[in-house]
């Protein structure tokens, strides 16, 4: 058996009795009673669109299946972390969850491409990339760890928000940034002369509230939705990346399913993803509107110098023949 990797924490952050309750709680595509259970779990409120469209995927199931198979959905929060469900996805105890595709970066090298600022030429693009062979090769690297990708959902760009005004890359230099725990965005923040400084989400809000970091960065209905709009009057759209969120299925669980369970599934999750794209597209606006109402200062620079500025975070990966092979290919596909 391979062992399982894990990175950045180097340990389950879950303790084993956590992990030992969950074992018994989770039966992991339960079928017992003639019907195929599946348990969906995520960290998300119940009101952003990413759980909205796993709703409308469950309903769809439902429907496709004649009752056959469902899925029970667990948000926000309520069986752990990204991280801690990711795990759970690896041990079997948990069927299907919804990360960051940064967080994979620490399993699969691909999908450090995916976060390289200015991958993308606009969202456009982007939603070729990923729903084409590039993205659908991509979501099959995980199965060596067990995590069998879905599906890519949007989760825009994200932009710079900060405690003083940021027109250009240099207005950058000397900040403290926080970013994900993510190789590629650390190297990304350097890249434009700031100090990245990796904070978990939940501690955010006091850490700019502080100054222990001088911004951060992130799309805008999480700049929203997390009210860290009332510590940060300056939202500056560069949009340097378009990291996608990625649905996952321990593979445990997937070859559980029979072919005809596989395309039921399948289909759901095609279909969720148009409800998502065009909920998140909403719900960007609504944001914007409603930082601006609140006092926030944003800026539309010219791209041009982030652009510029980070010509070198792609020289990093010149001898990582994996990460390179997906950026040659995005960079050449229409």
């Amino acid at each position: 058996m391979k062992k399982i990797k894990i990175t950045a924490e180097r340990h389950f952050n879950a303790s084993l009795l956590l992990i030992i309750v969950f074992l018994l709680f989770l039966s992991g595509c339960g079928g017992g009673s003639g019907v195929r259970t599946i348990k969906l779990a995520h960290g998300l409120d119940v009101k952003h669109s990413v759980h909205i469209a796993m709703v409308a995927m469950a309903t769809r199931v439902d429907e496709l299946s004649g009752g056959k198979m469902k899925i029970e959905i667990y948000p926000s929060g309520q069986l752990g972390s990204e991280r801690e469900c990711l795990e759970l996805l690896q041990l079997g105890s948990l069927d299907i969850t919804k990360v960051s595709a940064a967080v994979m970066e620490g399993f699969v090298e691909e999908y450090k491409a995916l976060g390289i600022p200015y991958i993308f030429r606009d969202k456009q693009h982007a939603f070729s990339v990923l729903d084409g062979p590039i993205g659908k090769e991509i979501l099959q690297k995980g199965e060596e760890f067990w995590l069998r990708g879905l599906c890519f959902y949007d989760a825009g760009a994200r932009s710079f928000y900060t405690s003083k005004p940021v027109y250009s890359p240099d207005d950058l230099a000397g900040l403290k940034i926080r970013v994900m725990e993510s190789i590629t965005a650390v190297n990304m923040v350097r890249a434009f002369g700031a100090s990245p400084t990796p904070i978990s989400w939940g501690e955010l809000y006091t850490a700019l509230q502080g100054g222990v970091v001088d911004g951060a960065e992130n799309n805008p209905p999480s700049f929203y939705l997390s009210h860290h709009y009332e510590v940060c009057k300056f939202y500056t759209l560069d949009e340097h990346t378009m990291i996608p969120d990625v649905l996952l299925i321990s593979t445990l669980a997937w070859n559980k399913l029979s072919q005809q369970e596989h395309e039921w599934l399948q289909q759901a999750v095609d279909e969720s993803v148009n409800v998502q794209r065009e909920l998140w597209r909403k719900s960007e606006e609504e944001a914007l509107t409603e930082v601006k109402k609140a006092g926030v200062e944003v800026i539309i620079p010219d791209k041009t110098p982030f652009i510029d500025k980070t010509e070198r975070v792609y020289k990093l990966f010149e001898n990582h023949p994996k990460v390179n092979n997906v950026i040659t290919k995005i960079r050449d596909s229409n």
